[in-house]
């Protein structure tokens, strides 16, 4: 079994969206003070690697705690936008089925750590989200800070057919040509989001 870890690090240096409050890891207690270590931690629910709930677009939306854990775990479809273009025929053409975790890869990981990864990153187009939500998949998840721009129309749509959203994903293109299942578990918190820690495990083949 072969697994690999589509989350980015979560520490103090973990870029946030501009504007955002910074992550704080405070050290509260230490092994050589106190006998004991334990860490204040003080994080965005957008940070790093997380998954967006219908509570972060829409008013009286659910929060991630009222989801069931199966809600997180699915047949992970994986689809290439390097070329940072989104085709719904593309799209058409994955086999998409019903309760599917689909994957968009661009690439746009590869500047997490600039301000590119924020400015510039491409959107997923109306079109394709309401296919999506025709295909009632489970969640749909990218590379880059967020799945379009304000006016947040596709957050929307999708958050409000209950298809979760994980944003800021990496080492997507380890998945190319690959058959896995996608574990996207959130910390049951009651929010609008919160980090997880996202996983493939690709399927051996006999």
């Amino acid at each position: 079994m072969k697994i690999i870890d589509l989350s980015v690090p979560l520490n103090e240096a973990t870029p946030t969206y501009p504007g955002d409050p910074p992550t704080k890891l405070e050290p509260v207690a230490s092994v050589k003070k106190d006998g004991y270590a334990f860490t204040y931690l003080s994080v965005n629910s957008h940070t790093g690697t997380h998954i967006d709930a219908p509570a972060h677009m829409l008013p009286n939306g659910a929060t991630l705690d009222s989801y069931p854990i199966e809600q997180f775990i699915g047949r992970g479809v994986y689809i290439d936008v390097t070329d940072q273009t989104f085709s719904l025929n593309t799209v058409k053409e994955s086999d998409i089925q019903s309760g599917d975790i689909v994957l968009f890869h661009t690439s746009m990981d590869q500047a997490y750590h600039t301000s590119a990864y924020y400015d510039s990153y491409p959107a997923i187009a109306p079109d394709i989200a309401q296919y999506l939500v025709e295909r009632k998949v489970k969640m749909v998840g990218v590379d880059m800070c967020s799945v379009d721009h304000e006016p947040f129309g596709v957050h929307k749509t999708l958050l409000a057919n209950d298809i979760l959203i994980i944003e800021n994903l990496h080492n997507l293109g380890l998945l190319a040509s690959s058959s896995f299942t996608i574990y996207a578990l959130p910390m049951p918190i009651a929010a609008d989001a919160a980090p997880a820690r996202v996983i493939a495990v690709l399927q051996e083949i006999a």
